[in-house]
């Protein structure tokens, strides 16, 4: 079991899907956020889900309630709600959304992370993925910086930190369901 928590971002939009979609049914589940814990919890010793509300979710798990903002879905409130509850040197992020991301996946950026680095995230085809990968205590206050700023790119955030880039080629486990049909089509993947 891997001794670093993790972090399942289920707070946000949806608003290209037209409805949550951490709430819609995957594989045997009944919602892709279970699919995912499941699936998580067989590798991470703790697991946690970052949302807005945990009343939305009606199984037991531990969440880590976005601190309250003025209609932000930008992961930003996540991040500094997780450093502030956690009060841990690093975690692990995975959006709930990219559920064909594998425990070979997942070690791979581990094995790479060092305290040298604020972050350690995956890039696929030069393609970075921020909502993939491990971040440090020393991002805390950057994202406190972020949200003051009112910018929420976390991309800009990790050139201007000592992020160390993990590169995939195979684009495949890292299909993000952000709309109806990528949806479908990931259903027949499962």
């Amino acid at each position: 079991m891997l001794d670093i928590p993790c972090i399942i971002f289920a707070g946000g939009k949806s608003s290209r899907m037209g409805e949550d979609k951490a709430l819609l049914p995957f594989g045997n589940f009944p919602t892709l956020t279970q699919f995912q814990l499941h699936k998580l919890q067989k590798l991470f010793t703790t697991v946690y889900i970052s949302c807005k509300d945990s009343s939305i979710f009606n199984f037991e798990a531990d969440f880590i309630i976005d601190t309250p903002s003025k209609n932000i879905y930008a992961p930003t409130i996540g991040f500094i709600s997780i450093f502030e509850q956690l009060q841990r040197e690093k975690f692990f992020v995975l959006s709930v959304d990219t559920p064909f991301i594998d425990s070979t996946i997942i070690k791979k950026i581990l094995h790479a992370d060092s305290n040298n680095y604020d972050a350690t995230v995956a890039s696929v085809n030069s393609q970075i993925q921020p909502m993939c990968g491990i971040y440090h205590d020393s991002m805390h206050l950057k994202f406190k910086s972020m949200l003051k700023n009112n910018t929420h790119k976390l991309e800009l955030l990790l050139k201007n930190s000592t992020t160390n880039y993990i590169e995939f080629k195979d684009e495949r486990p890292f299909m993000n369901l952000n709309e109806p049909h990528e949806y479908k089509e990931a259903l027949t993947l499962v």
